[in-house]
């Protein structure tokens, strides 16, 4: 027996040995170039931080010109995220832990207050941000930014300078840096959490009807949830002029409906447009019809229909950006779009479709 079992490894062994000289020649060893380009998390104890440097003096002048038209000059604003600065306190500094995360006290829970990480806002700057045009930051312009965050909120003067090696120290003072816990779920459920539950893996029961909603008398309270939501993404906004459905099976035949009809109405060409301005992040601010953050299309080519020179005002407002045209929210520089697609949407915009 032992003997059969020794030639039937052998066996495979010879194999497998031919099979991976048939293919030898494919594939190559990653370069160190490219491994950077994939490796670029940060982690809590700050391993994959690159070296860097930035003061909360240069932090300001890029967050004016690159982050204030979302989340305000002193990362407060409301109107586009919700904020990033407010509602910790100095007895939050001292404890690391944020009181105003328990209760309703304080009911719109910021940034800073649920951070635990200083790498977390370093890490996510360097990744996603300016929503505009993500990971076009150095590092020295992240390193400022994250400073003048935590000037902020208080946490660092503000002629500190932070780096590489200073915000080690920095992560001592965060203000909910105690605040971390892994003996948590979702929901508790006989007094333990959730995440211990044993999941149902087979015949079980389904939910058919929604048991929460909105109230109808207060469901379209605000306006049409749908019309100001974004268009892109997993966010969607419900239509809250419709009545709400009674089964998870309506709601979604209802979307599928109107998703149906919206890609029918539009023609090929619009269809290409909008493909255009989506892979341009100019959906992240407008819409065809309705205001998001920005003006719609439709509205813009309203403004500019009897001027003659509003192909070219539009294409220097894209690439240079503008302020105080449609409101107080201004639009940053499109500097990743090239000449020819501003063209094409511009002239596109202006047809009114």
């Amino acid at each position: 027996m032992f003997r059969r079992i020794n030639f039937f490894v052998f066996t495979i062994l010879i194999a497998s040995s031919a099979y991976a000289k048939t293919y030898i020649s494919i594939g190559r060893t990653a370069t160190a170039q490219e491994i950077t380009a994939w490796d670029i998390d940060v982690r809590p104890d700050f391993k994959g931080l690159p070296i860097g440097s930035g003061s909360v003096e240069a932090g300001e002048v890029i967050w004016e010109s690159k982050c204030a038209s979302c989340h305000g000059t002193f990362g407060e604003s409301n109107e586009v995220f919700t904020p990033l600065i407010g509602g910790t306190t100095e007895a939050d500094l001292l404890s690391g832990r944020v009181a105003g995360l328990v209760g309703s006290r304080q009911p719109q829970k910021t940034t800073i207050m649920k951070v635990s990480t200083v790498s977390t806002l370093w890490d996510y700057i360097y990744r996603a941000m300016p929503w505009t045009a993500p990971k076009s930051l150095s590092h020295d312009e992240v390193f400022s930014l994250t400073a003048y965050l935590l000037n902020l909120a208080r946490i660092i003067p503000a002629d500190f300078i932070l780096t590489n090696e200073s915000i080690i120290e920095v992560q001592k003072l965060m203000p909910n840096r105690n605040g971390m816990s892994l003996k948590h779920g979702l929901r508790t459920v006989n007094g333990k959490p959730d995440i211990n539950s044993v999941a149902c893996m087979r015949n079980c029961k389904t939910l058919n009807k929604i048991t929460s909603m909105y109230p109808e008398s207060a469901r379209n309270s605000h306006g049409n949830i749908k019309e100001q939501n974004r268009t892109f993404g997993a966010v969607r906004g419900v239509d809250t002029s419709l009545l709400a459905t009674n089964t998870l099976e309506e709601s979604l035949a209802r979307q599928k409906l109107i998703n149906l009809s919206e890609l029918t109405n539009n023609g090929s060409v619009e269809l290409n447009m909008l493909n255009l301005a989506k892979k341009n992040n100019c959906l992240s601010c407008h819409n065809t019809k309705n205001k998001l953050i920005g003006p719609s299309f439709y509205d813009i080519a309203i403004k500019y229909k009897s001027d003659k020179g509003a192909n070219i005002t539009l294409l220097k407002k894209i690439k240079e950006g503008t302020s105080g045209t449609w409101g107080e929210i201004a639009m940053p520089p499109q500097t990743t779009i090239s000449e020819a697609d501003a063209t094409e949407l511009v002239n596109w915009i202006l047809k009114g479709n």
